[in-house]
């Protein structure tokens, strides 16, 4: 097995060396994780750390990226460690270690298991920009280069995100960076999501549509988490994004690196999908849950339109035979009177 020594890229210019804490969370899926992490030796940028948040696995992640680590680095070097959320979190550890494995002991959620990451970076005292990446993802080796270059160009963004493209269909667009969020309806969609091909729109035209910054590749200021926060723990799973965005409402503006490409397998760990045939109970829980929630808090005047897209939802699922789908939303609705009997 190849031993790697990471260090600056020859030949590469930089407008500034900004240090970068890449964080990645982990549940049962260290087989997605370990390809990432191979990715992200690959990165043409000079100076990055790796925090990777287990939320709890069941599957011997731990053990298994442990491995990882000990075939991919010398055996007697501090490039990596393990350490406890505790220790992580109040900065603890090698300073000079470049992956950190945080085992953060039980399921957070998203938002809970970024959170640690997050304050690992924080506690260490030296992160310029955090970069939140979804372990079922591969990047490019510009990718992160791009977005710190679209910051520094955009000095009053505190977010920015990728070209996120299909795994296993490369021409294929996910998102330009981000997604307009309709709060009428509690529906987002993604920018690009219909473009096939190399050809990318100017990210100024992409910026001025952009809602919030998808969280599969998402690098964010250490400005804006002082100054707005960590990610709330509320939601365990999507609308993290777009809750954070609005908290920073009028304090920074979103950016969008086109070059900075991201192939991202999507729901690789619960069952994402579009098709409510297909969507894992526990994706179309949180996906509606998190609607309502995110509209009360935010939008409270859009929730008639909200509840009518809901009961839409309840009829399709009843139409489609997914009685355990229907079952939940009918109790969402009976409960959606205050944000406290959600949570």
């Amino acid at each position: 097995m190849r031993k790697y020594t990471l260090g600056v890229a020859c030949g590469m210019e930089y407008l500034s060396v900004s240090r970068v804490y890449i964080i990645v969370v982990n549940w049962n899926g260290w087989k997605d994780t370990i390809e990432c992490l191979d990715s992200l030796l690959l990165l043409e940028y000079p100076d990055f750390r790796v925090v990777v948040c287990d939320n709890g696995s069941q599957d011997d992640s731990v053990i298994k990226l442990s491995e990882w680590f000990e075939r991919t680095f010398d055996s007697g070097s501090a490039v990596w460690q393990v350490l406890g959320r505790t220790v992580a979190e109040n900065g603890g550890g090698s300073s000079d270690a470049l992956f950190s494995l945080v085992t953060n002991g039980v399921n957070l959620g998203f938002g809970g298991g970024t959170n640690v990451g997050l304050r690992y970076a924080l506690a260490c005292g030296d992160a310029d920009f955090c970069w939140l990446l979804n372990n079922d993802t591969v990047v490019e080796a510009l990718a992160l280069t791009e977005m710190v270059k679209r910051l520094n160009e955009k000095p009053d963004a505190g977010m920015c995100g990728s070209t996120l493209r299909e795994y296993d269909n490369r021409s294929s667009i996910q998102a330009l960076g981000g997604a307009i969020y309709y709060k009428w309806l509690g529906i987002a969609w993604h920018i690009g999501r219909t473009i096939n091909g190399d050809v990318l729109p100017d990210p100024a035209l992409v910026e001025k549509k952009m809602d919030y910054v998808v969280g599969a590749s998402l690098l964010v200021r250490s400005a804006y988490l002082k100054e707005v926060g960590l990610m709330s723990e509320d939601y365990y799973l999507y609308f993290e994004e777009i809750d954070w965005v609005s908290r920073g409402h009028g304090l920074y503006s979103l950016a969008y690196a086109p070059n900075s490409v991201v192939y991202h397998k999507v729901g690789a760990s619960i069952g994402t999908a579009t098709n409510p045939l297909r969507k894992s109970y526990q994706c179309d829980y949180y996906t509606l849950r998190n609607r309502l929630l995110f509209t009360r808090r935010f939008c409270p005047y859009a929730l008639p339109g909200v509840y009518v897209c809901l009961v839409g939802e309840l009829l399709v699922r009843l139409l489609l035979g997914r009685w355990d789908l229907a079952g939940m939303i009918f109790r969402l609705l009976w409960n959606a009177g205050s944000e406290a009997e959600m949570l």
